[in-house]
Protein backbone atom coordinates (compact mmCIF):
# COMPACT_ATOMS: atom_id res chain seq x y z
CA UNK A 1 0.00 0.00 0.00
CA UNK A 2 1.22 3.28 -1.00
CA UNK A 3 1.88 5.76 1.50
CA UNK A 4 -0.66 9.13 1.79
CA UNK A 5 0.40 12.31 0.18
CA UNK A 6 0.80 13.68 3.83
CA UNK A 7 1.62 17.37 1.62
CA UNK A 8 -1.29 17.15 -0.75
CA UNK A 9 -3.73 16.30 2.00
CA UNK A 10 -2.82 19.69 3.16
CA UNK A 11 -2.80 21.62 0.32
CA UNK A 12 -6.36 20.55 -0.75
CA UNK A 13 -7.62 21.18 2.84
CA UNK A 14 -10.77 23.47 2.18
CA UNK A 15 -10.90 24.77 5.89
CA UNK A 16 -8.98 24.22 9.20
CA UNK A 17 -10.26 21.28 11.56
CA UNK A 18 -10.46 22.03 15.23
CA UNK A 19 -6.91 21.97 16.38
CA UNK A 20 -4.79 19.64 18.53
CA UNK A 21 -4.77 16.09 18.42
CA UNK A 22 -4.74 15.55 22.32
CA UNK A 23 -8.55 15.96 23.63
CA UNK A 24 -8.92 17.71 27.17
CA UNK A 25 -10.36 15.02 29.34
CA UNK A 26 -10.15 13.04 32.43
CA UNK A 27 -7.32 10.72 30.58
CA UNK A 28 -5.04 14.06 29.91
CA UNK A 29 -5.78 14.62 33.66
CA UNK A 30 -4.79 11.14 34.53
CA UNK A 31 -1.63 11.44 32.73
CA UNK A 32 -0.44 14.81 34.14
CA UNK A 33 -1.16 13.84 37.68
CA UNK A 34 0.79 10.74 37.14
CA UNK A 35 3.90 12.56 36.07
CA UNK A 36 3.70 15.26 38.72
CA UNK A 37 3.68 12.28 41.38
CA UNK A 38 6.34 10.08 39.75
CA UNK A 39 8.54 13.06 38.78
CA UNK A 40 8.47 14.26 42.29
CA UNK A 41 8.45 10.62 44.42
CA UNK A 42 11.35 9.41 42.05
CA UNK A 43 14.07 12.21 43.84
CA UNK A 44 12.53 10.64 47.23
CA UNK A 45 10.36 14.06 47.88
CA UNK A 46 7.06 14.11 48.22
CA UNK A 47 6.18 18.09 47.52
CA UNK A 48 6.30 20.59 45.49
CA UNK A 49 6.19 24.46 45.38
CA UNK A 50 4.43 26.84 42.70
CA UNK A 51 3.99 31.02 42.22
CA UNK A 52 0.18 31.20 42.96
CA UNK A 53 -0.67 34.27 40.84
CA UNK A 54 -4.37 34.10 40.65
CA UNK A 55 -3.99 33.29 37.00
CA UNK A 56 -4.93 29.93 35.05
CA UNK A 57 -1.58 28.40 34.56
CA UNK A 58 -0.94 28.25 37.87
CA UNK A 59 -4.28 27.63 38.83
CA UNK A 60 -4.50 24.28 37.00
CA UNK A 61 -0.62 23.52 38.28
CA UNK A 62 -2.16 23.54 41.13
CA UNK A 63 -5.19 21.83 40.93
CA UNK A 64 -3.12 18.85 39.31
CA UNK A 65 -0.26 18.52 42.29
CA UNK A 66 -3.00 18.80 45.29
CA UNK A 67 -4.72 15.46 43.22
CA UNK A 68 -1.12 14.05 42.20
CA UNK A 69 0.61 14.76 46.07
CA UNK A 70 -2.12 15.79 48.66
CA UNK A 71 -3.00 19.45 48.98
CA UNK A 72 -0.94 18.99 52.48
CA UNK A 73 2.07 18.57 49.63
CA UNK A 74 1.19 21.14 47.89
CA UNK A 75 2.87 24.95 48.79
CA UNK A 76 1.43 27.75 46.56
CA UNK A 77 3.64 31.39 47.18
CA UNK A 78 1.91 34.42 46.49
CA UNK A 79 4.20 37.44 45.26
CA UNK A 80 2.67 40.59 44.90
CA UNK A 81 4.34 43.82 44.34
CA UNK A 82 3.19 47.49 45.18
CA UNK A 83 1.35 47.91 41.81
CA UNK A 84 -0.16 44.26 41.82
CA UNK A 85 -3.58 43.77 40.80
CA UNK A 86 -6.11 43.16 43.88
CA UNK A 87 -7.55 40.19 42.67
CA UNK A 88 -4.38 38.47 42.10
CA UNK A 89 -3.98 37.76 45.79
CA UNK A 90 -7.68 37.55 46.25
CA UNK A 91 -8.14 35.18 43.38
CA UNK A 92 -5.15 32.91 44.57
CA UNK A 93 -6.52 32.74 47.80
CA UNK A 94 -9.83 31.16 46.11
CA UNK A 95 -7.78 28.34 44.97
CA UNK A 96 -6.46 28.06 48.28
CA UNK A 97 -9.30 27.59 49.43
CA UNK A 98 -11.02 26.05 47.49
CA UNK A 99 -8.36 22.77 47.69
CA UNK A 100 -6.90 23.34 50.59
CA UNK A 101 -3.72 23.79 49.67
CA UNK A 102 -0.69 25.52 51.91
CA UNK A 103 0.13 29.09 50.78
CA UNK A 104 2.21 31.88 51.67
CA UNK A 105 2.81 35.65 50.92
CA UNK A 106 6.21 37.48 50.25
CA UNK A 107 5.47 41.19 49.40
CA UNK A 108 8.42 41.66 46.86
CA UNK A 109 7.91 45.25 46.90
CA UNK A 110 11.06 45.82 49.06
CA UNK A 111 13.37 43.85 47.35
CA UNK A 112 12.61 44.76 44.01
CA UNK A 113 12.61 48.53 45.26
CA UNK A 114 16.08 48.35 46.59
CA UNK A 115 17.29 47.04 43.39
CA UNK A 116 15.92 49.56 41.72
CA UNK A 117 17.63 52.03 43.81
CA UNK A 118 21.24 50.70 42.50
CA UNK A 119 19.56 52.08 39.10
CA UNK A 120 16.55 54.14 39.32
CA UNK A 121 16.43 53.47 34.93
CA UNK A 122 14.79 50.10 35.77
CA UNK A 123 11.83 51.51 36.84
CA UNK A 124 11.42 53.47 33.59
CA UNK A 125 12.11 50.36 31.35
CA UNK A 126 9.17 48.05 31.68
CA UNK A 127 10.88 45.04 30.06
CA UNK A 128 13.87 44.95 32.76
CA UNK A 129 11.52 45.66 35.59
CA UNK A 130 9.46 42.74 34.62
CA UNK A 131 12.22 40.63 34.12
CA UNK A 132 13.71 41.78 37.59
CA UNK A 133 10.14 40.77 39.16
CA UNK A 134 10.17 37.61 37.32
CA UNK A 135 13.33 36.66 38.37
CA UNK A 136 12.85 37.65 41.98
CA UNK A 137 10.01 35.43 41.75
CA UNK A 138 11.70 32.52 41.68
CA UNK A 139 14.76 33.35 43.75
CA UNK A 140 11.50 33.10 46.33
CA UNK A 141 10.19 29.86 44.88
CA UNK A 142 13.98 28.28 44.84
CA UNK A 143 14.23 29.27 48.60
CA UNK A 144 11.02 27.73 49.61
CA UNK A 145 12.14 24.50 47.43
CA UNK A 146 14.86 23.94 49.51
CA UNK A 147 13.56 25.21 52.86
CA UNK A 148 10.51 22.64 52.31
CA UNK A 149 12.28 19.92 50.72
CA UNK A 150 10.04 20.45 47.51
CA UNK A 151 10.27 20.23 43.95
CA UNK A 152 9.07 24.11 42.08
CA UNK A 153 6.60 23.17 39.99
CA UNK A 154 6.37 25.14 36.46
CA UNK A 155 3.49 27.03 34.78
CA UNK A 156 4.20 27.68 32.00
CA UNK A 157 1.98 26.34 29.05
CA UNK A 158 3.19 25.35 25.50
CA UNK A 159 2.15 29.08 23.59
CA UNK A 160 4.12 30.90 26.14
CA UNK A 161 7.46 28.44 25.35
CA UNK A 162 7.07 28.43 22.04
CA UNK A 163 6.73 32.25 21.77
CA UNK A 164 9.37 32.75 24.42
CA UNK A 165 7.04 34.75 26.53
CA UNK A 166 8.70 34.46 29.66
CA UNK A 167 11.78 35.37 31.48
CA UNK A 168 14.99 33.09 31.27
CA UNK A 169 15.89 31.80 35.07
CA UNK A 170 12.82 33.64 36.04
CA UNK A 171 8.93 32.13 35.04
CA UNK A 172 10.84 29.90 32.84
CA UNK A 173 13.28 27.90 35.81
CA UNK A 174 10.94 24.99 37.47
CA UNK A 175 12.34 21.57 38.46
CA UNK A 176 9.11 19.81 36.82
CA UNK A 177 6.13 21.30 34.24
CA UNK A 178 3.24 19.61 33.64
CA UNK A 179 1.74 21.98 31.31
CA UNK A 180 4.61 22.78 29.17
CA UNK A 181 3.41 20.63 26.10
CA UNK A 182 -0.35 21.98 26.07
CA UNK A 183 -1.23 25.07 24.81
CA UNK A 184 -2.75 28.16 26.17
CA UNK A 185 -6.39 27.05 24.90
CA UNK A 186 -5.85 23.72 26.38
CA UNK A 187 -4.97 25.04 29.89
CA UNK A 188 -8.35 26.57 29.71
CA UNK A 189 -9.99 23.88 28.57
CA UNK A 190 -8.46 22.15 31.14
CA UNK A 191 -9.38 24.66 34.08
CA UNK A 192 -13.28 24.00 33.15
CA UNK A 193 -12.93 20.37 33.15
CA UNK A 194 -11.15 20.43 36.91
CA UNK A 195 -13.91 23.03 38.15
CA UNK A 196 -11.63 25.62 38.55
CA UNK A 197 -12.68 28.89 39.83
CA UNK A 198 -15.16 31.08 37.41
CA UNK A 199 -13.53 34.09 37.53
CA UNK A 200 -10.07 32.91 37.16
CA UNK A 201 -11.16 31.41 34.13
CA UNK A 202 -12.77 34.75 32.86
CA UNK A 203 -10.02 36.85 33.30
CA UNK A 204 -7.82 38.18 31.36
CA UNK A 205 -4.34 36.32 31.35
CA UNK A 206 -1.35 38.68 32.73
CA UNK A 207 2.13 38.37 34.62
CA UNK A 208 0.82 41.18 36.81
CA UNK A 209 3.77 42.80 36.49
CA UNK A 210 2.83 46.47 36.25
CA UNK A 211 -0.54 48.09 36.26
CA UNK A 212 -2.73 47.18 33.15
CA UNK A 213 -0.61 44.63 32.27
CA UNK A 214 -1.87 42.10 29.98
CA UNK A 215 -0.46 39.47 27.94
CA UNK A 216 -2.59 39.69 24.68
CA UNK A 217 -1.60 43.13 24.71
CA UNK A 218 2.08 42.56 24.76
CA UNK A 219 1.87 39.92 22.13
CA UNK A 220 -0.67 42.08 19.75
CA UNK A 221 -2.98 39.07 19.43
CA UNK A 222 -4.43 36.27 21.43
CA UNK A 223 -4.09 33.36 22.59
CA UNK A 224 -6.29 31.37 20.72
CA UNK A 225 -4.86 32.81 17.75
CA UNK A 226 -1.81 31.73 18.29
CA UNK A 227 -2.51 28.45 19.55
CA UNK A 228 -4.23 27.33 16.35
CA UNK A 229 -1.43 28.56 14.12
CA UNK A 230 0.98 27.38 15.91
CA UNK A 231 -0.48 23.74 16.17
CA UNK A 232 -0.45 23.57 12.38
CA UNK A 233 2.91 25.36 12.16
CA UNK A 234 4.85 22.95 14.95
CA UNK A 235 2.91 20.11 15.92
CA UNK A 236 1.72 19.36 11.98
CA UNK A 237 4.57 21.33 10.51
CA UNK A 238 2.68 22.82 7.52
CA UNK A 239 4.77 24.75 5.88
CA UNK A 240 4.32 28.84 4.90
CA UNK A 241 2.49 28.08 1.83
CA UNK A 242 0.52 25.09 3.42
CA UNK A 243 -0.53 27.68 6.68
CA UNK A 244 -1.32 30.25 3.10
CA UNK A 245 -3.38 27.64 1.90
CA UNK A 246 -5.45 26.99 4.51
CA UNK A 247 -6.50 30.34 5.87
CA UNK A 248 -3.69 32.21 7.78
CA UNK A 249 -2.25 35.39 6.87
CA UNK A 250 1.52 35.32 5.84
CA UNK A 251 2.18 38.33 8.28
CA UNK A 252 1.06 36.34 11.22
CA UNK A 253 2.64 33.49 9.97
CA UNK A 254 6.33 35.34 9.75
CA UNK A 255 5.12 37.07 13.23
CA UNK A 256 5.06 33.79 14.96
CA UNK A 257 8.21 32.13 13.43
CA UNK A 258 10.14 35.07 13.78
CA UNK A 259 9.36 34.95 17.59
CA UNK A 260 9.68 31.14 17.41
CA UNK A 261 13.28 31.28 16.09
CA UNK A 262 14.45 34.64 18.37
CA UNK A 263 14.14 32.95 21.31
CA UNK A 264 15.00 29.55 21.34
CA UNK A 265 17.71 30.69 23.37
CA UNK A 266 15.07 30.77 26.11
CA UNK A 267 14.64 26.67 25.68
CA UNK A 268 17.91 25.57 25.78
CA UNK A 269 20.60 24.82 28.18
CA UNK A 270 23.44 27.38 28.81
CA UNK A 271 26.14 26.58 25.90
CA UNK A 272 29.41 25.28 26.81
CA UNK A 273 32.82 25.52 24.62
CA UNK A 274 33.44 22.13 23.96
CA UNK A 275 37.38 21.65 24.37
CA UNK A 276 37.58 17.94 26.11
CA UNK A 277 36.19 14.56 24.32
CA UNK A 278 33.35 14.82 27.25
CA UNK A 279 31.30 17.81 27.51
CA UNK A 280 28.33 18.23 29.63
CA UNK A 281 25.13 18.72 28.05
CA UNK A 282 26.43 17.21 24.28
CA UNK A 283 28.31 14.47 25.21
CA UNK A 284 27.91 13.78 29.40
CA UNK A 285 24.22 13.66 29.33
CA UNK A 286 22.15 11.73 31.95
CA UNK A 287 18.52 11.23 33.17
CA UNK A 288 17.66 13.89 35.41
CA UNK A 289 17.26 11.54 38.31
CA UNK A 290 21.03 9.70 37.64
CA UNK A 291 22.49 9.05 40.95
CA UNK A 292 19.82 9.46 42.76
Amino acid sequence: MEEPDIKAAHKNSSKRQNPFDIPVNQDLVKVLVNFIYQETTRFGLKKVVLGLSGGIDSTVAAYLAALALGPKNVLGVMMPYKTSSADSVSDALSVVKDIKIKSMLFNLTGSVDALAENDPDILKNKVRFGNIMARMRMICLYDQSNEKKALVLGTGNKTEILLGYSTLYGDSASAINPLGDLYKTQVWQLAELLKCPKQIIKKKPSADLWTGQTDEGELGFTYREADELLYYMIDQRYSDEELIDIGFKKAFITTLRNKIRFNQFKRVPPVIAKVSNRTINVDFRYNRDWGS
